[in-house]
């Protein structure tokens, strides 16, 4: 008989229960079979009597009578692998750097086959002979042959570890069972062997998931910076059209327009290579987990995957890169800051340009409506609250922490904490008037200077003609009409605030670099009346896509 079809043979006549070939084999009456010893401990453990196999309950435990012929076959196959055995024992091999020797061998030590848990012993082909002949020895637990024995007994009892004690998360002994654990939960190494096997394959599962998260999220960080580099490739063009049919005198501007542009891309680029570097690294180690996973979940050694189990159960040292993102970079306002610095020629360019890009920031449109908790008392809301202005009479509102005190100001009810946001707001019969968006810390209750080192990014009008970017220092706008409804645009990732003439087409400020990590607002403050000669209200109007 060779080697393969013993194998094969073996693999029959083998009990589920203690895993080695049938020692007075029994037939259970859903067709199973089982060594006599094995099956009927098994009962006595455990409260349900059915079959470890397919798990049919049985309501009365059945009496087993051994099963003759299959214990024929059964010694059939040892007396043959026992002569396989003493044939190839001249044929082994000598145990090898990292392989378990033979204990029994003296001078060179073979290769290992098998260990015994109760005699704690190793043994080579040969040696292991006594152990599938003796009656005695047959009896004996075998397994794949591990090193150090010693520690499968229990240091305090010098007995085999062969129950698992729930309570304590531990392996111990039978006596520990009764002397220092009598009132904990014990289960047979087998049983929660079976457990936590099952327990790592649901963790196997997950590794992968985890796997396949992180390669959509490699894919979808690739597509954006694809995205990104079209958008820049667009933009850059568009750059080049405009600034090569200039003199050298504009040949400064054109180089700086793409030199801007391929920062933005180099920066994305970057930041997308930073991610993915990550999720790769993540990737290694869940590629590792997986594998000490599967090599642990492959094996038979009940204490060693007991032992191992809470070290490979342990949380993966993984990020949530569910909002992870790479966003294209806004160009909003590059060309044209570009262009507003030529000469007059470049007007009708520049014209054409702002036209399309405010079409662009207009596809960003919100739905804003006013807060009445925030609003100063001496303001006037419309019931759809889409409109503010200031009045002669003061209401009794409760002086709320959200309410400003000292400014004639009300802020949105809607908060953006990413993305991109535009609103558009008329200013037409004004004279003076100040809005934007605020951060959500803003001090409502003092003066304070409404600049963005206090969380406003705003302009104003003051005086009837005199607009101004409350900057930090003031940056004097110099308009050629006054607006009569100006576009309010955010990229709170860009870290930009820009502010257009709507009816205009023109860009009139904008806040660039700013570093946003609050939920932000629109802000509105009307300016007293004045008398009334501004009385007109702000009014929050919706937007025309199609400029």
């Amino acid at each position: 008989m060779s080697a393969g079809s013993n194998q094969r043979s073996e693999d029959q006549f083998l009990c589920s229960i203690c895993l080695d070939v049938f020692t007075d084999p029994v037939s259970t009456p859903c067709g199973h079979n089982f060594c006599k010893n094995c099956i009927t401990h098994h009962w006595d453990v455990n409260n349900r009597c059915q079959c470890p196999m397919c798990k049919k309950e049985f309501h009365f435990k059945p009496d087993l009578e051994i099963n003759t012929l299959l214990r024929k076959v059964v010694d059939q196959f040892r007396r043959e692998a026992q002569q396989e055995a003493s044939s190839s024992s001249s044929e082994q091999q000598a145990a090898k750097p990292g392989e378990v020797p033979c204990d029994v061998c003296t001078g060179t030590k073979l290769k290992a086959l098998k260990s015994c848990l109760v005699c704690l012993t190793s043994y080579c082909q040969t040696h292991l002979e006594p152990h599938l002949t003796a009656s005695g020895l047959k009896r004996h637990q075998l397994m794949e042959p591990v090193e150090n024995l010693e520690d499968r007994m229990c240091r305090k009892h010098d007995k085999p570890l062969e129950l698992f004690c729930r309570t304590d998360q531990t392996c111990v002994c039978s006596l520990c069972s009764v002397l220092d654990h009598k009132t904990h939960e014990f289960v047979p190494l087998r049983e929660e062997y079976e457990g936590k096997k099952a327990e790592l394959g649901k963790t196997e599962a997950g590794i992968q998931l985890l796997i396949q998260k992180r390669r959509l999220k490699i894919q979808e960080l690739k597509e954006s910076v694809k995205i990104s580099k079209d958008a820049a490739d667009r933009e850059t063009a568009e750059g080049v059209q405009v600034f090569t049919a200039l003199m050298e005198s504009v040949q400064r501007g054109l180089n700086q327009l793409v030199e801007e542009i391929q920062d933005k891309q180099k920066a994305t680029e970057k930041q997308a290579e930073a991610f993915i570097k990550d999720l790769e690294q993540e990737i290694s180690e869940l590629r590792k987990r997986s594998s000490e996973v599967e090599q642990l979940s492959r094996s038979e050694d009940h204490l060693h995957l007991l032992q191992s189990f809470s070290s490979l159960k342990a949380a993966l040292p993984t990020k949530n890169w569910t909002e992870v993102r790479v966003r294209p970079p806004s160009y909003e306002g590059t060309v044209v800051r570009a262009v507003s610095q030529l000469e007059e020629t470049l007007s009708k360019q520049k014209k054409k340009k702002m036209e399309a890009e405010l079409k662009k920031v207009q596809q960003s449109a919100v739905d804003v409506t006013l807060d009445p908790d925030t609003a100063n008392p001496w303001l006037i809301l419309s019931d759809d609250r889409k409109q503010v202005y200031d009045s002669d009479v003061r209401k009794k509102l409760p002086d709320n922490p959200e309410r400003f005190s000292f400014y004639v100001s009300v802020l949105g009810n809607q908060s953006f904490s990413s993305g991109r946001f535009y609103f558009e707001v008329q200013v037409k019969g004004k004279t003076e008037w100040n809005l934007g968006v605020a951060r959500e810390s803003i001090n409502r209750k003092e003066n304070i200077s409404l600049s963005p080192q206090d969380g406003f990014w705003t302009i104003c009008l003051i005086n009837g003609n005199e607009y101004e970017a409350n900057a930090d220092p003031q940056v004097r706008l110099h308009l050629q009409s006054g607006p009569e409804k100006v576009g309010v645009f955010v990229d709170y990732e860009e870290g930009l605030v820009s502010f257009y003439d709507v009816d205009a087409a023109a860009l009139i400020f904008s806040f660039t670099g700013c570093c946003f990590t609050e939920k932000l607002y629109s802000f509105f403050n009307p300016f007293p009346n004045d008398g009334g000669k501004n009385s007109a209200p702000l009014i929050i109007c919706p937007v025309n896509q199609t400029v």
